[in-house]
């Protein structure tokens, strides 16, 4: 097992292992978390799919391990929020020539809602849009096409524009084990060796492993 390679499937350029292809320091991504585009380049991910992220803004978007990410799904952030607190939405202070404005104060554009934050073993889904400063938690799926404006909490499924829950994967006691072992960050050879019962979803058999 290589998670440092780009294609991690033999023969098939549409899939990568995310965390190989970037290269910007405000983008961490986790080991083996994949993204599959059939209509782009999936190595220019954080060129095509993570919109309005400047380094000026300071604000990063951080993916977990083993993290599913389909085809056209986009990550939302700051400069592509207009402030509303403003009389207008039109962003003066980004034309500070035009306006004479101070060219320090660039960033009083937009209202700046912070980082977006992916759990571990996440799957998003077709063309879906998680917006700035949203955390989404571990084992979360987010449906096709949706639209993520508020945190999603762990093992939780969402979908819709707004994104609103749907249901939750597991009973919460179940959801609570599931967090507390953390199996994603356990070693390959115990990944291994646990397979069977982590696609199985046996949380009993894990945790006596």
């Amino acid at each position: 097992m290589d998670s440092k390679k780009v294609y991690p499937r033999t023969g098939d350029k549409e899939t990568v292992y995310l965390k190989s292809t970037i290269t910007k320091p405000n983008i961490i991504v986790g080991e083996y978390t994949m993204y599959n585009d059939f209509e782009k380049d999936p190595t220019q991910f954080e060129n095509n799919n993570v919109l309005y992220h400047y380094p000026i803004n300071k604000d990063k978007l951080i993916i977990g391990k083993f993290c599913s990410i389909a085809c056209g799904a986009k990550f939302m952030f700051t400069s592509g929020n207009h402030k509303m607190s403003s009389l207008s939405t039109y962003p003066f202070p980004l034309f500070f020539e035009e306006w004479n404005l101070d060219k320090n104060n660039v960033t009083e554009a937009w209202e700046n809602e912070g980082d977006i934050i992916i759990g571990n073993d996440v799957w998003i889904g077709y063309e879906a849009v998680i917006m700035q400063g949203v955390k989404i938690g571990d084992g979360a799926i987010i449906g096709t096409r949706a639209v993520v404006t508020k945190d999603v909490p762990p093992y939780t499924i969402v979908g819709g524009i707004p994104a609103k829950e749907i249901k939750k994967r597991y009973s919460e006691e179940t959801i609570k084990k599931f967090i507390q072992i953390q199996w994603w960050n356990w070693d390959e050879i115990k990944i291994k060796s646990n397979l069977q019962n982590i696609m199985n979803g046996d949380i009993d058999k894990l945790i006596e492993n």
